[in-house]
């Protein structure tokens, strides 16, 4: 049985009211191993007896990602977007446009790099997000 989890206080301190719906995309977002489509997280939804329809998984995702509490990954090439979980942890990906499957990169080469920028530029690096193309050893 899955452990149930209150996402209360993390809402509320993102100034949104704490919902079934939303506690309960959080919770399927969280028990995911990798980032998922709204399709995926409507299905684990749906399997899960949560009562929702998709408009309603699209508006709360959209919402849960202004606020930074879900990463949003659009795929290059593909019309459709992939969510996971805030976890705070600085993070990358590698994505196969092959089976569209996506690896966690355990090192950051741009930390040096972003010194570099706010020694040479002034400009005070707060953030950012790496992704890179190409085939996983399955599909090349």
């Amino acid at each position: 049985m899955r452990k149930i989890v209150s996402y209360k206080d993390l809402l509320k301190s993102n100034g949104l009211k704490n919902t079934k719906r939303r506690n309960s995309i959080l919770e399927v977002l969280a028990m995911s191993a990798q980032p998922i489509t709204v399709d995926q997280v409507f299905l684990e939804l749906q399997q899960n007896n949560v009562s929702i329809n998709i408009s309603t998984v699209y508006r709360i995702l959209e919402t849960l990602v202004s606020k930074g509490l879900i990463l949003k990954t659009n795929i290059i090439g593909e019309n459709k977007s992939l969510f996971e979980l805030n976890q705070m942890e600085h993070t990358h990906h590698f994505i196969c446009i092959g089976c569209k499957q996506m690896f966690a990169v355990d090192d950051c080469p741009f930390e040096q790099y972003g010194e570099l920028i706010q020694a040479k530029m002034g400009f005070n690096v707060t953030g950012h997000k790496l992704e890179i193309y190409g085939y996983c050893r399955n599909c090349k």
